[in-house]
């Protein structure tokens, strides 16, 4: 198709050139950031003293912290870890001490109601209103209190309804008064300050939106256990209780109260170190394992019998022995049990060889061990933590009728891409044992792992975890995190979710970064930090750098779909980014350098010479038939971005705080395992098409003098979905941009995401709908492709959306997921799949394009009229916008007809 045969045009509302946007969008930072700083780290703490306030650190001398002896362990553990934290601020330390008098002094009394004998005195004598705790999951409460008991003048009282209430609401304290949780794990340094006063009044926290959340230590071969193996803790051999206990601080200063604990091959199971399950019960954390490892057991290390023999149908007694023995030494700690059977090592089970039968012996597994439960934990089962997760294979067992016990917590998996398979439905959310996810943003498995540093964009995890709590999945969230260490920001979005799923909302989500960075590195910073970090998981999640080859393993090498153009706009973007975090960390104190390398400088500038290598390596191999000396060149630069990259990793593990990480980090791949789905070593490439070929057909991309949002290229109209005309909200339900979500980093989506699906004869009355001016130069039949994210449908098997032109009916257009398939692979590796239809255009001139929303859950990032499919598409540099400009409806466009009820 000619240029002249189909045209974009300007939509009616005109956001001028892209410098004007980007004056309007430093505007919206600097909004933003008075946002961040009601949520600043100080925000009820300063260092100054007001009327009222209580002196925790005055005068030279930090308050006592006071706890009951009686209480809980953790409560002990908390009150010295915040005590610890006072100290790491000022370098005063309190003194921590279980006897209550004070001589007068001011003194942070801590305890757990109903357990202490100090917080429960309180109660009773009036001068702690302890209404609307007790009885609670995890809830604490935070307040002044003059006169608190004879000897003591002032107090700063913080009390659990539960022993992790009373923990969390000490170190809730220690975040306030500027200590990162990610202190340790992360060299995050707190500011320095002299004194610290409290504001007065009482500050409520909990219950949490999320039951049970925690974290899977995962796929550690190649960084936690060799670090904790040769550097951090080698008398235990790896990861063991040393490290055990820094995760659960860890997991106690993110309000998170669950672990799987890693079980890979290379690591001792967590029970081969009896004081692992009592460090736990010591710090409230609830154990549990994988969907894999049934009742608390490590198969990998712990059966020691042929693999074959795990067999429940062929050895149903050595098997149930194998169960009883785990559940009997460890029932009487607080645990969540996976329930049914997988065979070793994340494979499927062995024995039944009918799915009939396999659904057969799973309901018959599930009987028997319940009963173990029964015996060694309680004898009411229904009141014991369980879990099902129906992973993989499992999954399809579960749509074939397999039946779970009403109280048993049904945990969807995602599809270890970070797209939920499975949501419940209105007749399944009336089970008492409710719903879960387990949540991958880390993945060794097929297409292609992704196991080196994290990607996966904040606003990716809002969108599938607020839609699945939405549906009601409420009871367990759990994090597949690696090796923990290059997911320190996904992490805490996630853990912050869990808590409090209202904290992030669309309107308030580009705020997080902002928000993140002020808690670790200040507020001068901040902002700037934010957005190169915005940036960078938008680039990286167009393509992550462990899938920086376009063929699969087993298959002949070819090129990235990506144009001249489109890669030099990718690699000049992070050639940005690379320079802003360089001129940033000279500017930083030296006492935050480290942290700022971990968190950082060391993810951006290693996907940046990432993909460095990759693309000049593509182009010399490119180039190579007809321009060998360009091609050379290309080539010795790939090289030094590949050394580089290999300097900045050994800089990690060898150099960086004082080489504390020694071996922590591994580049992709690190071996010669796993290499069915891992990429190959890297080098410049050689492809068996011809280059001639392969250089002819790669068409440069036209970019616009100005930032419109919709964007002609050679004839093609591709239109950001974002950038909408009009918005007409129907029933209650509209199209909203998630900030952030997408290649574009503007996807949209239908909100509240509990909209009942529309009937094809309904659409054009009932859906709603955003609207695309557009004019087209010509009349004719033009194909279109609807870029959606790979996501899964909130029920059935199809993606439906609904386009129409102008006055025309709409035409319902569906994309079957094919999870599994081919094409879902190519989906979650191009971070996109495309719905195909086509449009009849009866006269040339100015229409509207109509987006009609027929199911929740459908996320589309652009519409390109005019094209075949291109799944690599970046789209032009001018359409880069940094996330915290929160894009949305377009000035000058129709308002919104109507509200998210859910929201409100």
């Amino acid at each position: 198709m000619g240029a002249d045969g189909l045209r974009g045009r300007q939509p009616v509302f005109t956001m001028g050139s892209f410098s004007h946007w980007r004056n309007l969008a430093s505007i919206g930072v600097v909004l933003l950031g008075i946002g961040a700083a009601r949520a600043a780290p100080t925000a009820w703490v300063s260092d100054k003293a007001r009327p009222g306030d209580f002196p925790l650190v005055s005068g030279g001398r930090a308050a006592d912290v006071v706890y009951a002896a009686e209480d809980f362990k953790v409560v002990a553990i908390a009150a010295q870890n915040f005590a610890a934290d006072v100290e790491r601020v000022t370098g005063r330390k309190p003194a921590v001490r279980t006897d209550a008098s004070g001589q007068g002094a001011p003194a942070v009394l801590a305890g757990t109601l109903g357990r202490s004998p100090l917080i429960d005195g309180l109660v009773k004598v009036g001068r702690l209103d302890a209404t609307g705790l007790r009885g609670q999951w995890e809830t604490y409460l935070i307040t002044t209190v003059a006169d608190p008991l004879p000897d003591v003048a002032r107090a700063l009282v913080v009390v659990g309804s539960d022993r992790r209430g009373t923990a969390y609401g000490l170190l809730e304290l220690s975040e306030a008064i500027g200590v990162s949780p990610w202190y340790w794990w992360a060299d995050v340094a707190p500011r320095k300050r002299s004194e610290l006063y409290v504001a007065p009044g009482t500050r409520r926290f909990g219950p949490p939106s999320v039951k049970y959340r925690g974290i899977f230590l995962n796929d550690e071969d190649w960084g936690l256990q060799p670090w904790a193996a040769k550097t951090f803790a080698p008398a235990e051999g790896g990861i063991g209780p040393k490290v055990y206990e820094k995760v659960f601080e860890l997991l106690l200063r993110l309000k998170a109260n669950t672990l799987w604990p890693a079980m890979h091959a290379c690591t001792k199971p967590f029970n081969s170190f009896p004081e692992d399950a009592r460090l736990a019960g010591d710090y409230g954390i609830v154990m549990g394992s994988s969907h894999a490892e049934p009742m608390l057991r490590d198969n990998v290390g712990e059966w020691t019998a042929p693999q074959e023999e795990y067999n429940y149908v062929t050895n149903r007694a050595d098997v149930l022995r194998y169960w009883e023995e785990r559940v009997a030494a460890n029932g009487r700690y607080e645990n969540i049990y996976t329930l049914g059977m997988r065979g070793i090592h994340d494979s499927p089970i062995v024995g039944p060889k009918t799915d009939a039968e396999r659904v057969q012996t799973l309901e018959q597994i599930f009987a028997d061990q319940r009963a173990l439960l029964a015996e060694y934990v309680n004898p009411d089962v229904t009141q014991v933590a369980q879990a099902f997760m129906p992973y993989k294979e499992v999954l399809r067992l579960y749509h074939e009728g397999l039946r779970v016990p009403d109280d048993v917590t049904i945990v969807w998996p995602d599809d270890n891409f970070g797209y939920i398979r499975q949501f419940p439905t209105p007749a399944e959310r009336q089970r008492s044992g409710g719903f879960g996810v387990y949540y991958h943003i880390s993945y060794l498995g097929s297409p292609l792992a992704y196991i080196w540093v994290c990607t996966t964009p904040p606003a990716l995890i809002w969108e599938e975890m607020s839609k699945a709590y939405d549906h009601g999945v409420n009871r367990l969230w759990i994090l597949n995190v690696g090796d923990l260490k290059p997911a320190e920001i996904d992490i805490t979005f996630f853990m912050q979710m869990a808590w409090d799923i209202h904290r992030w909302r669309r309107d308030n989500l580009p705020d997080y970064l902002v928000d993140w960075a002020a808690r670790q590195f200040g507020h001068e910073h901040a902002h700037e930090i934010a957005d190169i970090m915005a940036e960078y998981y938008l680039l990286n999640f167009q393509r992550k750098p462990e899938h920086l080859q376009w063929w699969l393993p087993n298959q002949p090498p070819r090129p990235s779909p990506f144009t001249p153009a489109e890669i030099r706009a990718r690699l000049a973007a992070f050639a940005r980014l690379r320079a802003q975090v360089d001129r940033l960390a000279a500017l930083l104190p030296a006492a935050t350098r480290d942290a700022f390398f971990e968190l950082v400088q060391y993810p951006v500038t290693g996907t940046a010479l990432a993909n460095e290598r990759y693309f000049d390596g593509e182009r010399a191999a490119l180039e190579e038939a007809t321009r060998p000396a360009e091609a050379a060149k290309l080539a010795a630069q790939a090289t030094a971005a590949d050394a580089a990259l290999r300097e900045q990793t050994r800089y990690f593990n060898d150099e960086l705080a004082g080489g504390k990480w020694r071996h922590i980090l591994a580049l992709e791949p690190a071996d010669n395992q796993w290499r069915s789905f891992r990429i190959a070593p890297w080098k410049v490439p050689q492809f068996a098409l011809a280059a001639p070929e392969l250089v002819a057909a790669a068409r440069p991309s036209v970019a616009p003098p100005g930032f419109t949002g919709l964007v002609e290229e050679g004839g093609v109209v591709s239109i950001e979905a974002g950038h909408y005309t009009a918005k007409v909200d129907r029933g209650g339900a509209g199209w909203d941009v998630v900030p952030g979500l997408g290649r574009t980093g503007r996807a949209v989506a239908i909100f509240p995401t509990t909209m009942p699906g529309i009937s094809p004869e309904k659409i054009a009355a009932a859906a709603p709908r955003l609207d695309f001016a557009i004019d087209l130069a010509k009349a004719g039949e033009f194909p279109v492709q609807v870029y959606l994210l790979p996501t899964h449908p909130l029920a059935g098997e199809t993606l439906r959306f609904a386009l129409g032109l102008d006055a025309a009916p709409p035409q319902l257009v569906g994309l079957e997921v094919n999870d599994g398939g081919p094409e879902w692979a190519q989906g979650v590796l191009n971070a996109t799949r495309v719905a195909a239809t086509r449009l009849k255009v009866a006269t040339p001139g100015r229409h509207v394009l109509h987006l009609y929303g027929v199911d929740a859950g459908v996320v589309v990032d652009k519409i390109v009229i005019g094209s075949d499919p291109k799944p690599g598409y970046l789209g032009p540099p001018e359409t880069r916008v940094p996330w915290s400009t929160r894009p949305g409806r377009a000035p000058g466009s129709a308002p919104s007809s109507g509200r998210d009820a859910r929201r409100r």
